[in-house]
């Protein structure tokens, strides 16, 4: 079983938590392959897909959904996760689903789509960021949940065991 893992981080947090979840498939002595979108060339040759991206503005990055419009045919014929990063503060911000997911799922025929906690760290924001990080009243921390993450990680594991197993 041979996955590809790759995710769109603007500010290193969303890439942290696709790390992790390659680390977790690696201990199930997975086969991964762990890259950002811009490096992604091909799909074929890999099992199974778990696509992330950070969401600002309520969107996924350029970067993710590029990868999605070029290899969309090819994503659509493997197993498939989804995971979006960005809500921060406690309850996390905003509650709603990125915008652009309902699409992307659709397109990838994923079989899940999960959203983490992201980290906000304001000295990293642009001028624009900022501006809705004060709109919002977050405080900076680190929201980001590994424990969700690593149980994410294991459903994705079982999933394609379960796969591995039908005839």
């Amino acid at each position: 079983m041979r996955v590809l893992v790759t995710a769109a981080s603007k500010h290193g947090s969303t890439g942290e938590i696709a790390g992790r979840i390659t680390e977790r498939l690696r201990e199930s002595s997975i086969d991964v392959d762990y890259r950002p979108p811009s490096d992604v060339t091909r799909v074929d040759g890999y099992d199974a897909v778990v696509l992330g991206s950070a969401v600002y503005a309520g969107h996924w990055l350029p970067a993710a959904r590029d990868l999605v419009t070029a290899f969309a045919g090819d994503l659509a014929r493997r197993p498939v996760f989804l995971f979006s990063s960005g809500p921060v503060g406690d309850p996390p911000k905003p509650a709603e689903d990125p915008v652009d997911v309902a699409a992307i799922v659709a397109a990838t025929r994923a079989r899940e789509h999960r959203v983490f906690a992201g980290r906000l760290e304001r000295r990293r924001l642009g001028f624009a960021e900022k501006a809705i990080v004060v709109a919002l009243r977050v405080p900076d921390g680190d929201y980001r949940d590994w424990s969700a993450v690593d149980a994410w990680a294991s459903s994705i594991v079982d999933s394609i065991a379960i796969r591995d197993l039908r005839p």
